[in-house]
């Protein structure tokens, strides 16, 4: 393992490296930093997230959202393609990602897909029960983006409403 300074930080952090020349990379850190969502308005999508009660900030026609250890970010659709890289070839529709927030409780699942709804969001499943004995629903912003509302009771949730991946025995 390997210690590094966090900026002005005091505190170290462990990082695992692999030995040399075992074929592996060791430079990258398994997390995420920001999630961004390319959005057709950004005035307007801001309002979205704002009327769920989160509060962001502008810089130069994106919007940040602090979201537990990472950042919600919302760009224009048109601008994220553009730096990515890549084409906008699809307008509407599942873009193969769906964004979970997990909640401590059955009730808070039906409390925010409601208040969702009256944001504006698109219900795409009502809360019911799940295989893995929890219980969520799911809807879609302003933008398409998908959401998913979920209590599970295998993921229990620290304080600062991060979870922790259990251990289920496999690699």
């Amino acid at each position: 393992m390997r210690l590094f300074r966090l900026g002005s930080a005091s505190a170290l952090v462990k990082r695992r490296t692999r030995p040399p020349n075992s074929g592996y990379f060791a430079g990258v850190e398994q997390r995420v930093s920001l999630v961004t969502l390319g959005v057709a308005d950004v005035k307007r999508a801001r309002a979205f997230y704002e009327r769920l009660g989160w509060e962001g900030q502008e810089v130069e026609e994106t919007v940040f959202f602090q979201a537990g250890g990472l950042a919600l970010v919302l760009w224009s659709r048109e601008k994220l393609a553009l730096d990515a890289g890549v084409a906008d070839d699809v307008a509407d529709g599942f873009g193969g990602i769906t964004l979970a927030h997990n909640v401590r409780s059955r009730a808070d699942v039906d409390e925010i897909i409601a208040a969702a709804q009256q944001a504006g969001a698109t219900v795409t499943r009502s809360s019911t029960d799940t295989l893995y004995g929890g219980y969520a629903g799911s809807f879609t912003d302003l933008d398409g983006h998908t959401w998913e509302i979920a209590y599970n009771p295998g993921f229990p949730l620290a304080e600062d409403g991060s979870i922790s991946i259990p251990d289920f025995g496999s690699a």
